[in-house]
């Protein structure tokens, strides 16, 4: 069945429509077509391969020298006869018919071992954990935590340096003690101990108590102190207690330390006929104690106390001495301080009042008789008051202001002169706390006493006071103390006694166990109105060897001094001890 004629038509007119262009075409064309030939710049990827150079848009002009990148290469010639020539490259090793190809080179990820790096991707073997077992920190790395920028703070001080027993060789420790055993619970760390071989103490209810006992004996080249030394062995008993609160409010603590020092030889009674400026019998007590109570009323506000009490003689060699004594009268300096401690953010305010005894027991002469020291007794009312002020971590500066009344039991002393006083001082300082390195407190002052009888001038002077702790090292620490104070006397037309002293101690450990201890003490006294000037110096070394926590053992070796301007009133004196210490 034939095309409808509409549809032939529509086709026949797109065949001709098609097909005159075609023929135009051939007939203006006048020469003859080709096909397009195969040419190597057909497949050049250089510049310029399927175009002359010379019509390029970006060809160069004259003058510019052309680059070598810029030039089109010259293929080889198949039809070369030296490349004929030329014999094929033999194989390489293992690339015959009958070797593999070789693999040169690591694989992939190989060495990753089951938890590192994988450049394949593949899924790491996760370790096995015993029951119990804490899982294992993961490596430090991208999306770790950051670690803090500061360490974290402590009550504790900070370690400057490592003791030598944490480097030194060790027994092998039990696993279940070193808590390396897989499963075991983590051990409570224990608080770090500061002295190992310091005394442990027993607990007495919410007190903590610590007591010792030193028994020493040596010998003494002039106990008396005199011109001409006479020497004597000598013996030292020196208990101490410690008792201190464990509460979480309040506080309460007891320090008592006390010495006995006694000589087997007698001093001689006369001197070159004259009665002798030392007792006979040169044995000393020494005793200082004090116990501190402390009330928390409120967070800033405090109530204080303090009983205290000092129980000694007469310095060998001072003035105050009497001729002709059998032995050294005992006084007792007791008294109380009460007072309150109120905060007001930074600012502190300290007072206290206080009252004070000192009574001396009636001195026993060599000829038998008595002698009352009923002059030398006074009581003394005063108040002290602190104000400072913390500036800002570490150093917190002060001013402190003192006043007294001394009041004799006599009015009169055994010369005719009234010692009835009033006195006091002013200083400013600071207490401070640098990274545990140097803490303390040191203050300047004036101090001045007024006196009752006009025949007495005023006593008054530049005073210092301090303490100060420098731990130059994890073994070594340095100290340095000062003090100023004014005492009474005895001697005619004086008005007191103006006493300095200054003291350097360094303490080295050789060892936890071994310890030296060296010492150095000046001092100046100065007596007002008698144009008499004193000065001491003492040089003291121990060595101490801590058998443990109960027993030490310690060596001592002192050399005193005593340098007056008053002819016959210097002397020196070596003493040497060894002794040892019970602790508990």
């Amino acid at each position: 069945m034939g095309s409808s004629p509409g549809i032939g038509r529509s086709k026949r007119a797109h065949f001709l429509r098609a097909a005159l262009p075609c023929l135009m075409l051939t007939a203006f064309e006048g020469a003859p077509a080709g096909a397009q030939s195969l040419t190597p710049d057909l497949f050049n990827p250089n510049r310029g391969g399927f175009a002359s150079p010379e019509t390029l848009p970006t060809r160069r002009t004259a003058g510019v020298p052309q680059a070598p990148s810029d030039a089109l290469p010259t293929l080889p010639d198949p039809n070369d006869p030296r490349r004929r020539q030329q014999p094929p490259a033999a194989p390489r090793a293992g690339q015959g018919s009958t070797n593999p190809v070789p693999t040169y080179g690591l694989p992939a990820a190989n060495g990753a071992s089951g938890s590192g790096y994988d450049s394949l991707n593949r899924k790491r073997q996760q370790p096995k954990l015993y029951p119990g077992q804490p899982k294992p920190k993961r490596p430090v790395g991208p999306g770790s935590k950051v670690a803090p920028a500061t360490p974290e703070r402590t009550l504790a001080p900070p370690r400057i340096a490592p003791p030598p027993s944490e480097t030194a060789h060790r027994t092998p420790v039990p696993p279940a003690m070193a808590g390396n055993v897989p499963g075991q619970p983590l051990r409570r760390r224990l608080k770090l101990d500061e002295d190992p071989f310091g005394a442990v103490g027993d607990y007495a209810g919410s007190f903590l108590i610590k007591g010792g006992l030193e028994l020493s004996t040596g010998y003494d080249t002039n106990p008396a102190r005199l011109n001409k030394p006479v020497g004597s062995p000598a013996y030292v008993v020196a208990p101490d207690l410690l008792v201190v609160s464990d509460w979480e409010r309040h506080a309460l603590v007891a320090d008592l330390r006390g010495s006995f020092s006694g000589y087997t030889n007698n001093m001689p009674a006369t001197i070159n006929g004259f009665p002798s400026p030392s007792p006979v019998e040169v044995d000393r007590p020494d005793f200082t104690g004090h116990v501190d109570g402390r009330v928390d009323v409120t967070r800033d506000f405090k109530l204080t106390s303090q009983l205290r009490l000092r129980l000694a003689t007469d310095n060998p060699g001072s003035p105050n001495v009497q001729a002709g004594l059998q032995k050294y009268p005992v006084y007792a300096a007791y008294g109380a301080t009460v007072g309150f401690d109120q905060t007001f953010n930074r600012f502190q305010v300290a007072a206290g009042a206080t009252v004070d005894r000192t009574a001396y027991t009636d001195s026993k002469l060599t000829d038998g008789s008595t002698s009352a020291n009923t002059d030398r007794d006074f009581n003394q009312y005063g108040g002290v008051g602190r104000f400072s002020y913390d500036l800002k971590p570490g150093l917190k500066p002060f001013v402190e202001i003192q006043g007294d009344t001394r009041v004799h039991d006599q009015a009169a002393d055994r010369n005719g002169y009234f010692r009835d006083s009033n006195g006091g001082y002013a200083k400013v300082g600071s207490s401070f706390e640098f990274s545990r390195i140097l803490t303390g407190e040191i203050s300047v002052g004036y101090s001045a006493r007024n006196y009752v009888d006009p025949r007495l001038s005023q006593l008054s002077g530049f005073l210092t006071t301090g303490s100060l702790i420098w731990n130059a090292s994890g073994l070594t620490t340095v100290k340095f103390f000062t003090d100023t104070q004014i005492a009474e006397t005895t001697i005619p037309g004086s008005s007191g006694v103006l006493v300095r002293t200054y003291s350097a101690e360094v303490d080295h450990d050789f060892r936890r166990w071994l310890t030296a201890v060296g010492k150095f003490t000046y001092g100046t006294l100065d007596y007002q109105n008698q144009n008499r000037n004193d000065k001491t110096y003492s040089l003291e070394s121990n060595l101490i060897y801590k058998l443990n926590r109960n027993i030490w053992i310690k060596g001592t070796l002192r050399h005193d001094i005593l340098d007056s301007n008053v002819a016959g009133a210097s002397s020196s004196g070596t003493v040497v001890v060894l002794g040892v210490r019970l602790q508990n």
